[in-house]
């Protein structure tokens, strides 16, 4: 599956296009939570938030990202990506390696359009509990870099039953509200329980940038699937 265009004229574009100056208000922003879905869905709505730091010296970035194509517990991470736009460097790590996962894969045109040079530490994961969930953002909330989250939310509702569903996990995230994390609906369930510890670490605030579903995108309300962004 294509998740952007391939051809690397097509894909600045389309990048330009989804990184023009955004209309919230400009604050310090130290991470995002975007959608992975393909660009036609949801890149205009990753678009938003990822223009927040559109001004920031960006050096290096942390992505974490549900696995989808492999079952394990903890930690995994990438030994190359590559896009149209170029091979990024990957930050040297001692996580298990997987050949692929377009969570993180989505992310990375974004990052390299706002510094082709930018360093990447690709983290997915697996199955953990709490415990492992407050060790994992212990352990990365010291890297002087941006922290992305990448997950999409409800999927495959009916279009109101996904709207309210999504407005529960939205709230939970916005709250940084652990205690009902498990009410979460979204493919990236354990990151977003990341970075609800993370945020709590470092008194970071989840605040929505956009909230829409592909039924508002194709207008196929029947089964849809929900995509936010935040910036924190």
């Amino acid at each position: 599956m294509q998740w952007y265009p391939q051809n690397k004229e097509e894909l600045n574009s389309l990048l330009d296009k989804f990184l023009k100056k955004s209309k919230i208000q400009k604050q310090k922003v130290h991470g995002l939570i975007v959608p992975h879905a393909g660009y036609d869905f949801s890149g205009a709505i990753a678009g938003k938030a990822f223009s927040l730091i559109k001004d920031n010296t960006l050096k290096k970035a942390v992505i974490v990202a549900p696995s989808h194509y492999a079952t394990f517990t903890g930690i995994a991470s990438l030994n190359k990506i590559k896009t149209p736009l170029g091979e990024i460097k990957i930050i040297q790590n001692n996580y298990p390696k997987l050949e692929y996962e377009h969570a993180i894969n989505n992310q990375i045109p974004f990052l390299q359009k706002l510094n082709p040079n930018i360093e990447i530490l690709p983290l997915i994961i697996g199955e953990i509990n709490e415990k492992q969930a407050q060790e994992i953002a212990e352990e990365i909330s010291n890297i002087n870099g941006i922290y992305i989250f990448s997950s999409d939310l409800s999927h495959f509702l009916p279009y109101s039953q996904a709207v309210e569903k999504d407005k529960q996990t939205i709230k939970i995230i916005e709250n940084l509200d652990i205690k009902n994390w498990k009410k979460i609906d979204a493919c990236g369930f354990y990151p977003l329980l990341i970075m609800m510890y993370l945020c709590k670490k470092r008194q970071w605030k989840p605040k929505l940038i956009e909230y829409k579903n592909s039924g508002d995108i194709i207008r196929d309300k029947t089964q849809v699937v929900g995509y936010a962004s935040f910036s924190f």
